[in-house]
């Protein structure tokens, strides 16, 4: 999976230190563990240098008006796992997204603007379902949530970022967490730093047994968080919860209310 944009904030060497080691859980490529540089103290939890990190991965993103990429998740959504690819564009200010379903509800398309059509998703299907026009739906209507983990108000890049840090600043008030680095990760041809936690033991503090995020080393960007659930039992393989992939990233564009407006004629509302 590819992606490129003009030059950007880089995830820098110096930030890793050497040493080597191997992931085990599936999804990620053989690649060498590494201690970061600015390594906690013996007063800082695991958590500590790896939310800097995430920090300015969201930095690097606010960099960016906005952007076109390739969003890909595989997610569990009550009892089903769902797996879609969408075409997207995001534009932070007002946050804007369109989307365009590839896999599967091929032609699906759905609009979000903060503050426009009353805070609500406008919704045109494909093919014979289109017949019912387009549906104005709440964020997090049932409709709307039905195959996703996540509102449409919790989608993009800083967004998903911003939860794992939520997330982190969370669990950084408890111990029993692990924290390794790897290098030379690659999503596609993408080589990638990886940052992931470890809670060994399920507890109730802990919603996931693994987090990995991938952060793109050219760009500076996370491009991919994996979350794990604990396995129902010992020696199991983790199950994957959520899993999202954004590629093909595309900054070099000048996003207008036009892109996120059901009128433009390149759409089929």
């Amino acid at each position: 999976m590819a992606g490129s944009i003009s030059a950007q904030s880089r995830f820098s060497r110096r930030q890793f230190a050497k040493g080597v080691a191997a992931l085990s859980v599936a999804g990620l490529p053989a690649a060498k563990s590494l201690l970061a540089a600015d390594t906690a103290t013996a007063a800082e939890h695991p958590l500590t240098p790896a939310l800097r990190h995430a920090r300015t991965c969201v930095e690097n993103v606010q960099k960016l008006s906005g952007y076109e990429c390739i969003f890909e998740k595989k997610e569990v959504v009550g009892r089903q796992t769902v797996v879609q690819k969408i075409r997207m564009k995001v534009r932070h200010e007002p946050f804007s997204v369109y989307m365009h379903f590839e896999e599967p509800h091929a032609g699906r398309e759905v609009i979000f603007v903060e503050g426009r059509n009353n805070n609500n998703l406008l919704v045109h299907e494909a093919g014979f379902a289109s017949l019912i026009g387009t549906l104005e739906l709440a964020p997090t209507s049932s409709q709307a949530m039905a195959e996703n983990r996540y509102p449409i108000t919790k989608a993009g890049i800083q967004k998903m970022m911003e939860a794992v840090i939520e997330q982190w600043e969370g669990e950084s008030a408890f111990g029993e967490t692990e924290v390794k680095y790897f290098e030379d990760a690659k999503i596609g041809r993408v080589v990638c730093r990886v940052i992931e936690s470890t809670h060994p033991q399920p507890r109730k503090q802990f919603k996931f047994h693994i987090t990995r995020v991938w952060i793109d080393e050219k760009l500076g960007l996370p491009v991919r968080v994996q979350q794990f659930g604990f396995p129902a039992k010992s020696g199991a393989k983790p199950p994957v919860i959520e899993d999202y992939t954004f590629s093909d990233i595309k900054a070099e564009i000048r996003l207008t209310d036009r892109d996120f407006d059901t009128k433009n004629p390149s759409y089929n509302y």
